[in-house]
């Protein structure tokens, strides 16, 4: 392949909607929408200059992944620009979700996670097992070894992204709705990559470490794995209705509303709408690159490469300096699927925000909140590193390639969110509270 993905490591291996609304108090009060770092105020019309400088950054985007690594990677950089589409449309977040289940006991953001989980699994377990792949690739699930790495890895990414106010794919369509506080949380996120790639060995040769374990290559066999990963995503969101139902925790805040076609383009999109829409994108990523989507080791990436051109030899660390890695380094950011993709959800989300009014022009956050977006982002880039992933490549595409390690890396790092919403105000951040009218 002329591109990689993620992390490249020598032990990858080849519910309905009536669970997320049941428990919903109904709430009809206007609102800032469900991700608190999303501006929803929208404009009486799109914007159209944003549109338009949008649209031709996305233009130039795929023309130049298409010049450096053919149709293919050009194919990539569509995906990417849909997914920051359905990021943005649905506000679909992670951060937010694991929050509110902590803090007040709100499951909704989080049973529609497991119907994100269940689409995928069902989606990669027909892709997996038919070798469905475009432009003769073999696709590949992402399977992990399980170690110390990765529960250390996965606990600073929880703990990280609730300084930081936002995970990595919500880093990506937040910057791109024009909300300024996310540069930062991205500049600590690349900051923290390029450390994990540098301490890396240490994680994977010095820790101790145990086998990759994929179900679906066991005795289960993509049947069997589907099976036991569907039992186990109902009984998630059974559980958050208990917990639901016992705590009575506030409702989520609901996004603007339109009626019609108009919701497509103005109005929020229901959290079901956005778990099937990045199913089903995850699964396209899947065939067409090979791979499953990821995020993070764009972001040790273009550190790797601000500090080569400032004359630096990143290309001696053992990170660095064989393999896919050291072929990322030496080729065009638009050679490399990750990288690519990561762009073309920031400009997805410039677009959809300018078509619906809402983006923002990105401003100075408070000292504060800038310190704990800087502090986050680091946490997150090297947990990620050293955890094979982020909420997409670790806890998405991990639990839907079968991967152990995908559950391993969710429980970590909710006990991550635990400690993390403690810290939060010490960052001029607040967290849901049982008073409140909404979350």
């Amino acid at each position: 392949m002329l591109f990689h993905n993620q992390l490249h490591y020598p032990y990858t291996i080849g519910v309905s909607m009536t669970l997320i609304d049941r428990a919903s108090r109904p709430f009809s009060e206007s609102s800032k929408g469900r991700d608190p770092l999303v501006n929803e105020s929208a404009t009486s019309g799109p914007q159209w200059r944003v549109v338009a400088i949008g649209t031709a950054l996305a233009v130039a985007l795929v023309f130049g992944a298409v010049r450096a690594a053919g149709a293919q990677m050009g194919v990539l950089g569509i995906v990417g620009l849909l997914l920051g589409v359905v990021l943005y449309r649905a506000r679909f977040g992670f951060t937010s979700a694991w929050r509110q289940l902590v803090a007040v006991g709100q499951g909704r953001a989080i049973r529609a996670q497991m119907v994100m989980l269940a689409a995928g699994s069902i989606l990669f377990a027909l892709v997996l097992s038919q070798h469905w792949g475009l432009f003769g690739v073999t696709p590949k699930p992402y399977v992990f070894p399980l170690g110390m790495s990765l529960v250390v890895g996965s606990f600073l990414f929880g703990l990280g992204m609730q300084l930081a106010g936002s995970c990595a794919s919500g880093t990506l369509y937040v910057a791109g709705s024009g909300q300024g506080v996310t540069i930062a949380t991205l500049f600590g996120f690349v900051a923290g990559s390029v450390l994990g790639s540098w301490n890396f060995p240490f994680w994977t040769k010095q820790t101790p470490a145990g086998p990759a374990v994929s179900l679906a290559q066991s005795r289960l066999g993509y049947g069997g794995a589907l099976l036991v990963q569907l039992a186990a995503f109902a009984l998630i969101a059974g559980i958050t209705i208990l917990i639901q139902r016992r705590r009575t925790p506030p409702p989520i805040e609901e996004g603007l509303k339109a009626s019609g076609w108009l919701r497509l383009v103005r109005g929020t999109w229901p959290l079901i709408a956005g778990a099937i829409g990045l199913a089903i994108l995850n699964a396209v990523t899947l065939a067409i690159s090979g791979q499953p989507w990821g995020i993070t080791f764009a972001f040790a990436l273009w550190g790797a490469k601000a500090l080569q051109g400032i004359g630096y030899n990143i290309g001696n660390w053992p990170y660095w300096h064989a393999g896919p890695n050291a072929s990322a380094l030496h080729h065009s950011l638009f050679a490399n699927v990750t990288s690519t993709m990561d762009l073309a959800i920031i400009l997805g989300a410039l677009i959809a925000a300018g078509v619906a009014g809402s983006f923002t022009r990105w401003r100075l956050p408070k000292p504060k909140v800038a310190v704990g977006a800087v502090l986050g982002g680091a946490l997150m880039g090297y947990g990620a590193r050293i955890a094979f992933g982020c909420n997409i490549g670790s806890y998405f595409s991990g639990i839907v390639s079968f991967s152990l390690h995908g559950w391993v890396w969710a429980v970590m790092a909710l006990i991550g969110t635990w400690v993390g919403i403690k810290f939060r105000p010490l960052f001029g951040l607040s967290n849901p509270k049982p008073t409140d009218s909404v979350c």
